[in-house]
């Protein structure tokens, strides 16, 4: 385990990354945390702030009793706000709030009301400051994200296939496309650090074909390594069938089932990582409270593949699996942007 202590150096990193959120001095500032929190991380929001001259003030309310039938990991939908309004009313009415708490804001279900005051909220994953350093956000990275936006949002049809044997056709009209950067400037919008991906919530009735899991994909639910192969056929959004006789295709089968709820099998999103800092073999190097998968997320050339909530489809639920999956070709209307695993085109 990695030493717990402030560093000079990282007081120095988030300050650096609040900077180019443009905090600026005077500025009211909220650091939401939640009784589980990461403390370090939580304290280095606040000291980077004051560095900056902002005045910063902390929402920290107790973690919620968990009511989820299964050990809830990495699903970006933070439940510590619980709908408390005068909580919500402060963070909404902030310029900036740094979001510590465990699992995030992304699809909690106040976020619209925060954004909508127009706060810039920024997600300080659960990870160690040691992978956040590695991992500090550039224009560069801003750069390539927009650019692999741009490229999305024209796309009718994306297809995704793997020597493994993955074989996907994804209708992209009517999907929500959304990308990743490390840091956000605009009032009202989020975004997380690390970043560096770019995905698209598809319209229902998007999703066909099949998904394999080779050995050395990534389970980012399980923080574990793909040992032996997992194959997956998706019909009309839903995996329908996990097939494989190892640990790894038995260990999703269970978890899915313990949801009972149908909408834990559908596709959440889809898309792929264009941020070249970020490491494949990284969890291999961190103890797994130390380290939140953030990163495997955003790897250069990863194809991450989501199940679980889909707004823009109408589904809702708390079962969430990430899967980031290498060696795979991705397509937008016939154009290659990921070749067998490698960044290709104008977003690389």
């Amino acid at each position: 385990m990695i030493a717990d202590r402030i560093e000079g150096k990282w007081i120095d990193l988030f300050a650096e990354v609040f900077a180019r959120c443009k905090v600026g001095a005077g500025e009211s500032c909220a650091i939401l945390s939640e009784t589980q929190s990461r403390a370090l991380n939580v304290q280095l929001a606040e000291l980077a702030l004051l560095r900056l001259g902002a005045r910063p003030f902390h929402v920290v309310l107790p973690t919620p009793r968990q009511t989820a039938p299964v050990p809830l990991r990495s699903t970006g939908a933070s439940a510590v706000l619980q709908n408390l309004g005068p909580a919500v009313a402060a963070l909404a009415a902030c310029g900036f709030v740094a979001d510590c708490t465990v699992e995030g804001l992304m699809h909690a279900a106040e976020l619209p009301a925060i954004l909508k005051g127009g706060a810039r909220v920024l997600y300080v994953s659960n990870e160690h400051p040691e992978a956040l350093e590695r991992l500090a956000p550039s224009p560069d990275d801003e750069r390539r994200v927009r650019a692999g936006m741009k490229l999305l949002k024209a796309a009718r049809h994306m297809s995704v296939t793997s020597p493994a044997g993955t074989h996907l056709t994804v209708r992209t009209e009517g999907a929500r496309v959304g990308g990743v950067w490390g840091y956000t400037e605009k009032p009202g919008t989020l975004s997380h650090w690390p970043g560096g991906l770019v995905l698209a919530f598809p319209a229902a009735g998007s999703v066909e074909g099949t998904l394999v899991l080779a050995p050395g994909d990534v389970n980012l639910t399980f923080k574990r390594y793909v040992e032996t192969p997992v194959h997956m056929k998706i019909e009309h959004d839903y995996v329908t069938a996990i097939d494989g006789a190892g640990l790894d295709a038995e260990l999703m089968r269970e978890y899915f089932a313990a949801w009972n709820d149908r909408q834990a099998y559908a596709v959440s999103h889809l898309g792929w990582g264009l941020n070249p800092r970020a490491r494949w073999e990284a969890m291999a190097m961190y103890d797994k409270r130390d380290f939140n998968g953030t990163e495997l997320r955003a790897f250069a050339g990863n194809f991450l593949y989501s199940t679980g909530a889909n707004e823009v489809a109408g589904r809702h639920t708390l079962g969430h699996f990430d899967l980031p999956l290498r060696q795979c070709t991705v397509a937008l209307d016939g154009r290659t942007v990921v070749e067998h695993g490698r960044l290709v085109g104008d977003p690389a």
